[in-house]
């Protein structure tokens, strides 16, 4: 079992015939994705050989769904371009868009974010790292060498980075799904998405996630997982050292005041019951208690 990403998925890629969307696309398949087609108007009716895998391109996401039944698009248009990559893929009725990109502007995010409201498109990122189900499927730029095993943790984090070092330092255990949400100040998929589907999911025992200073996203999750989430949840906060008024990273990454920052989110989760620990190490050995204590 794994949420929003399963073995079955059929994912194109908007961007591919670019370096950065030609490079993931073959680090997508090496890792056993269904990448099924590319998106280039430019260069439709043609294909791409990539590491002996002949992969069509076609001129719109819609006549990819149609072609290949593809339900995942993996968005690596460059910023100026993705507003309207993005509507594409919502227009065409793609069940998951994945966007990679980052320094789209936030009006651009702001305005598909809302346009994708009330229709059927579940949006992860932008700016972020994408999704992966190990031994299943993997859609973006997460290292399926990581944690290769399927296991029973999920996963959710605002930053790439750390969730590449928290697979790393519970790969003994697997994970059920690693997501990464993207830390811009406006996202599709938030923690509480995650958590809900994390909690849903028969085969996900315990969740780890991962927030950074700024906004409130972790201080609603946490409203959430003490009203909704049974399952045991751990925690970890990066920016305790940041200083105030300063971007740190992702552009939604900046306290004002008092508002915002590590320790009152840090504060907000364990009063929810979430274990939260001061390094991303730590946070992991709290994890490794948790799976030993249900025998995992």
């Amino acid at each position: 079992m794994a949420i929003f990403l399963t073995a079955s998925s059929k994912v194109i890629v908007q961007g591919m015939t670019g370096s950065e969307g030609m490079k993931h696309t073959r680090r997508m398949l090496a890792s056993g994705t269904q990448v099924v087609g590319g998106v280039n108007p430019r260069k439709a009716g043609t294909s791409v050989e990539v590491d002996g895998a002949s992969v069509p391109v076609y001129g719109g996401v819609a006549e990819a769904m149609k072609e290949t039944g593809a339900d995942v698009s993996v968005i690596f248009v460059p910023p100026a371009f993705a507003k309207a990559a993005v509507v594409e893929a919502i227009d065409a009725g793609i069940p998951l868009a994945v966007v990679i990109t980052e320094g789209i502007p936030v009006q651009d995010s702001a305005w598909f974010w809302t346009y994708s409201k009330g229709k059927s498109t579940r949006i992860i990122g932008p700016n972020c790292p994408g999704l992966i189900s190990p031994g299943k499927s993997n859609a973006g730029i997460i290292p399926a060498t990581i944690a290769p095993t399927p296991g029973r943790i999920g996963l959710v984090s605002k930053s790439g980075t750390l969730t590449y070092q928290m697979m790393y330092e519970l790969r003994e255990f697997g994970f059920s799904t690693a997501i990464g949400i993207g830390g811009d100040p406006v996202i599709g998929t938030t923690h509480i998405d995650a958590l809900e589907a994390f909690e849903a999911d028969p085969e996900t025992d315990a969740i780890v996630m991962i927030g950074e200073i700024g906004g409130d996203a972790e201080e609603r999750a946490a409203d959430y997982i003490k009203a909704s989430v049974t399952k045991p949840v751990v925690g970890y906060v990066a920016g305790f050292t940041a200083p105030e008024g300063k971007t740190m990273g992702h552009a939604g990454a900046i306290v004002s005041g008092s508002s915002g920052t590590a320790q009152a989110k840090q504060e907000a989760l364990e009063a929810a019951g979430v274990k939260v620990g001061k390094t991303p190490s730590a946070t992991a050995a709290l994890m490794r208690e948790i799976m030993q204590s249900l025998g995992r």
